[in-house]
């Protein structure tokens, strides 16, 4: 993933910005799709909805990333973006992506990149969706930090972003704390111990 940041900015001149509030949907699961886009700023939520209606936040997209990209050639977007916090987005419709190509045929390698980053993501989730719960929030502990080089999240979003229980999710991460696996600063999480999170994520 760190290898895709910032790797389209010098193409934003081909999207159109906007600036988002905290909250704001910017795209829904199942709509037809109309393009991509690029987070200039902020932070953008990715949000599942099972087949049971359980709303699922399985991915956070940092500044420098396209998100929504399966939202091309009219495709249905397979999950909901929302804004983390005030945003700023470039949209990239597919005419503007066509033309795009065209001046400058590296973007389309960065594109498709970006693309099977995201459907790894999705099926990462599918297939972790029936391991413990410990399990999922140490392998999503260590994607978050990662990704955005922090676990900064209240332990209700990680709860959401399990698609958990809050107590549940609050048991796990107190117990972690008296092994000094973890700490919580400033509603962060911080890992002291890689070594054992790694393990718990992989089950080993």
């Amino acid at each position: 993933m760190k290898d895709l940041r910032y790797r389209w900015k010098s193409f934003l001149q081909y999207g159109i910005r906007s600036e988002v509030e905290k909250n704001k949907l910017i795209y829904r699961q199942g709509e037809q799709g109309k393009g991509f886009y690029y987070l200039g700023s902020g932070e953008v939520n990715i949000i599942l909805l099972s087949d049971k209606g359980h709303e699922r936040i399985i991915n956070v997209v940092p500044a420098g990333m396209l998100f929504g990209e399966h939202g091309v050639d009219g495709q249905p977007y397979l999950t909901s973006a929302t804004a983390a916090c005030p945003s700023v987005i470039y949209f990239f419709s597919d005419e503007m992506a066509f033309a795009l190509y065209q001046e400058h045929p590296e973007a389309a390698a960065i594109f498709t990149d970006s693309l099977i980053y995201k459907f790894r993501i999705i099926a990462e989730m599918i297939s972790l969706m029936e391991s413990p719960i410990e399990q999922q929030m140490a392998y999503f502990l260590l994607k978050l930090v990662e990704e955005n080089r922090n676990a900064s999240m209240n332990q209700t979003l990680f709860a959401k972003y399990l698609g958990a229980n809050r107590i549940t999710v609050h048991k796990v991460i107190q117990k972690w704390k008296q092994q000094q696996y973890i700490a919580v600063k400033n509603r962060q999480i911080v890992i002291l111990n890689f070594e054992k999170i790694k393990a718990i994520a992989h089950n080993v």
